[in-house]
């Protein structure tokens, strides 16, 4: 399932819906890895959005002080760099990257998930992805939501097919789809 990656890396992608639980599965996993942890927070402090403030608090509460925190809103291919065989990299989450890049350019959009599905090709050490699942609402009315959708639609899709585990959290209930589902043949539309 792996391809070319080293017998010493493991990936995961925890992906949901919101509030559905999925950072705490992610930060069980990281946990029960028993490595050092580094975790990769890829949010944007915005001093005057209290209700993200709150969000973000509560995350940072329930982190063990263990852990080393990065902030990658932006360069999340430099920070897969500090993975190495001691560690767990736990990214929170896609969504919020994908969304702190929604106004750049689509080729460099483009070149940029493929940089990041090719450094995970030759990564090292145990990484955990929490990914936000979107499109099963209404379409966007809106342009960059459906790029939102859409962008992150795919790279969930990417990284999920060259995951060893692939875990949908919903109402509070993690289950495991490498185990239960069909992987479906990958393609372009």
């Amino acid at each position: 399932m792996n391809g070319d990656r080293s017998s010493s890396t493991r990936i995961i992608l925890v992906t949901g819906a919101a509030s559905s639980r999925k950072s705490e599965w992610a930060e069980t996993l990281a946990t029960k890895t028993n490595k050092s942890v580094i975790y990769i927070a890829t949010a944007q402090i915005d001093l005057k959005d209290t209700e993200w403030l709150a969000k973000i608090e509560k995350h940072q509460q329930r982190r063990p002080s263990s852990w080393q925190i990065v902030e990658a809103p932006f360069n999340l291919n430099d920070a897969l760099e500090l993975a190495s065989v001691e560690s767990c990299l736990l990214v929170d989450s896609l969504g919020t990257w994908v969304a702190n890049l929604i106004s750049v350019e689509q080729h460099f959009w483009e070149e940029t998930s493929k940089q990041l599905l090719n450094n995970l090709k030759i990564a090292v050490g145990e990484i955990i992805f929490v990914a936000e699942e979107t499109g099963w609402g209404v379409v966007p009315g809106y342009e960059s939501g459906r790029v939102f959708r859409d962008r992150l639609g795919k790279l969930i899709r990417q990284i999920g097919s060259i995951a060893d585990r692939v875990y949908l959290v919903t109402s509070g209930h993690a289950l495991d789809l490498k185990k239960i589902g069909n992987p479906l043949e990958e393609r372009e539309l």
